[in-house]
């Protein structure tokens, strides 16, 4: 195809319908539904991700839109246009894997070229082009070394200057970072809202990891078992989960169900309370207007860098809370096994959720 017959097959983009609209999709393979009803919508321009755990059907999701997969059921529009039944190369879609996919023989320069050298771009073309993605993930003098020579993270990014290299209309990202270590991996994300930003392509991406999905996403949607439990910007998905599995696979939680919540909320059902929401106090203290307060003694103390997290057996039954508290702040008088503490907390951070 030449390149403006490719440019003229692409549906324009005027903003008017989502990015990306799923209606009533689902999944089967043989008698194992991996995704079972989805409906989301993308905004065009945002940045979006799918968060669950392994099998929770995110990267089948991924793969129906970019058309790796056909679903049994349901719909794909992109830009308003339906392409349920298109192959990917008909799709205005590109996605970069974990494992980068770049050729070694090539240089980053004619890597990041390969799909305009495909469609018979002319050389000096394709060059300023590549050179021009080679700018916007801070490669420019990068081009002509081989991926050998490169690290992790600059590899990462030289395959997403080869995906953004014909502008495309929406680019997915399968667990991108899942590969480098930690520090390397928070460089990325920032990276990836940077470019994201510079470039206002819709970016989805697939992630197990909350934390990277709380940080770079505008909106997210969390997946349980093959359907959609939640969807929402990330302050809403953490502070206001729509079911118990969301509030307790987004960060961490105090689950408190039946009589637990009986004795620790004061009322039946099932309720999440964030442990950084609870204060450990001496045992005579008081609470607060708004404040419930449950005795207890601590049973273990974990130091994790920049916070500390403390599990509390509670005086009434069985019940167990943990409690994170930032060091910066000082560590309670009684920050020791053994020792008797009050718990307070605001009951309005005592969050009722579907069971």
């Amino acid at each position: 195809m030449t390149e403006a017959a490719r440019t003229d097959a692409r549906p324009a983009r005027t903003g008017a319908a989502p990015a990306v609209r799923l209606t009533a999709v689902s999944k089967d393979f043989g008698a194992v539904r991996a995704v079972d009803g989805a409906e989301l919508a993308l905004r065009e321009g945002e940045f979006f991700s799918l968060l669950g755990p392994s099998g929770s059907g995110k990267t089948t999701l991924l793969r129906l839109i970019a058309g790796f997969e056909r679903p049994t059921a349901g719909r794909i529009e992109l830009a308003g246009r339906d392409v349920t039944a298109l192959a990917p190369s008909r799709r205005d879609v590109h996605t970069v894997f974990q494992d980068y996919a770049l050729f070694p023989h090539m240089t980053v320069e004619q890597n990041v070229a390969y799909a305009l050298t495909v469609r018979g771009v002319r050389k000096p073309e394709r060059l300023a082009r590549a050179r021009e993605a080679l700018r916007t993930v801070r490669l420019d003098d990068y081009g002509p070394r081989r991926p050998a020579q490169l690290s992790g993270g600059q590899r990462q990014r030289v395959a997403l200057a080869r995906a953004l290299i014909d502008d495309p209309g929406l680019l997915l990202l399968d667990e991108p970072l899942g590969a480098l270590d930690l520090q390397l991996r928070q460089e990325m994300q920032r990276e990836l809202t940077r470019i994201q930003r510079a470039t206002g392509v819709t970016f989805l991406l697939v992630t197990h990891d909350q934390e990277e999905a709380l940080t770079l996403s505008d909106r997210l949607a969390v997946l349980d078992r093959g359907r959609i439990a939640q969807i929402g910007p990330p302050l809403e998905i953490y502070d206001r989960p729509a079911t118990a599995f969301v509030a307790g696979f987004v960060g961490t939680t105090n689950l408190l169900r039946d009589q637990a919540a009986v004795r620790v909320v004061g009322a039946p059902g099932t309720y999440s309370i964030r442990p950084e929401r609870i204060r450990i106090a001496a045992p005579d203290s008081a609470p607060g207007p708004g404040e419930r307060c449950v005795a207890g003694r601590i049973t273990d103390i974990a130091h994790a860098g920049a916070h500390t997290r403390f599990v509390i057996r509670l005086d009434a039954g069985d019940d167990r809370l943990t409690v994170l508290r930032l060091n910066s702040a000082g560590l309670p008088d009684a920050a020791r096994i053994g020792a008797a503490v009050h718990l307070l907390w605001n009951v309005n951070d005592a969050f009722a959720v579907p069971g």
